[in-house]
């Protein structure tokens, strides 16, 4: 596999070998002993997420407060704008934000580290979303930060408003936001 970090170092954007002929193909999507020669990281995944979103749909930016998540995401049907935003209070990279688009051609994925918020856009007539979490989903825990947030200023590849959950329309700016 290849690992490429992005402008927020420890979120890495990871490309499976693909093993393709006139068939179709094949890959990985995850194997633990090669993840963790490739990225140096010992991850436990704990829990297995598959989100179905039309296009225009803009989910995010979602953290936990407690049990933040790692996760590793990527597009089985579909093309995602894919986004990772610092919110680690001391990182030299708070505030940053790293993207990139998450197709099921390209194959890549993106590993977001716990303790990140992360969001995606749907840029295809609809995508599969699958990830997989470090720790469980706690509801209670869960917040947002708003998606178009100045002074983070996310270039998401849209020509209209994106559609929003009414819980991320009510999302905080990250000055705001509890942390």
């Amino acid at each position: 596999m290849n690992v490429t970090p992005t402008r927020i170092p420890d979120v890495l954007v990871i490309e499976p070998k693909l093993f393709g002929d006139t068939r179709g193909f094949f890959l990985e999507s995850f194997n633990q002993a090669a993840f963790q020669a490739a990225t140096g990281l010992d991850v436990n995944f704990v829990q297995d997420n598959h989100s179905r979103s039309t296009r225009g749909v803009l989910r995010g930016l979602h953290y936990q407060l407690q049990q933040p998540q790692g996760k590793l995401v990527r597009v089985v049907r579909g093309t995602v704008f894919d986004v990772a935003v610092d919110i680690r209070r001391g990182s030299p990279t708070f505030g940053l934000w790293a993207g990139v688009e998450l197709s099921e051609d390209n194959h890549r994925q993106m590993w977001v580290p716990p303790g990140l918020a992360h969001g995606f856009v749907v840029l295809s007539d609809s995508a599969d979303f699958l990830y997989k979490t470090t720790d469980y989903y706690a509801p209670q825990h869960e917040r947002a930060i708003a998606w178009n947030d100045p002074d983070i200023g996310i270039q998401w590849p849209l020509t209209e408003p994106p559609m929003l959950s009414s819980k991320d329309q009510q999302a905080k700016l990250l000055r705001d936001a509890e942390l």
